[in-house]
């Protein structure tokens, strides 16, 4: 808290839920009160506080998944979340869809695209570092995730390349995104 207050943060995330093998209801719950809780503390200092989904909260529960569960558990006014599109997509998710669904919870996204003919799903093997490729030359559908992301608010958005290439990706996503309209 100290230090987000000293760099004059307005966001702060959790990029994960500790969790062993699968995540579970139990755990997710957990999750979803402690981020209540943290997301009080950091609202009294003017910080709102995110969530970053990384793809395991997507597994089903109820008539949804563990994630739904995380959002409705967790009171907007002290916790709300962060789209990374990859860990949307690998798991098999429509990034679009999840932001019409909870349209005033996503606060930030990581613009993070996939490389055609990754296995996605619930079921996909990991992702390795090459998988991560140049926005607009991967499986996502920019143009739409975008514009949706535009449409509910998403307030910021961080291009997110963690391949051994993005030195040589990151020009290709900045033409991209100077393209769309």
């Amino acid at each position: 808290m100290a230090e987000a207050k000293t760099l004059g943060l307005k966001y702060a995330a959790c990029p994960w839920i500790p969790h062993e093998g699968d995540f579970d209801e139990a755990e997710c719950r957990k999750a979803a009160a402690d981020f209540n809780t943290a997301g009080a503390a950091f609202a009294k200092e003017g910080i709102k506080f995110t969530y970053h989904p990384h793809g395991f909260e997507f597994v089903p529960f109820g008539d949804g998944t563990l994630f739904d569960l995380l959002v409705k558990e967790t009171k907007p006014e002290f916790a709300n979340f962060q789209m990374d599109v990859l860990w949307v997509v690998h798991p098999g998710q429509d990034p679009v869809k999840l932001l019409e669904k909870y349209p005033t919870r996503w606060l930030t996204m990581h613009l993070k695209d996939l490389r055609k003919g990754v296995e996605t799903g619930l079921k996909a093997p990991p992702t390795k570092l090459t998988d991560d490729v140049a926005l607009g030359t991967g499986m996502v559908d920019w143009p739409a995730v975008l514009r949706t992301a535009a449409k509910v608010g998403v307030k910021h958005y961080f291009i997110e390349d963690e391949s051994p290439t993005v030195e040589q990706q990151l020009p290709v996503t900045l033409k991209y995104l100077q393209s769309l309209k």
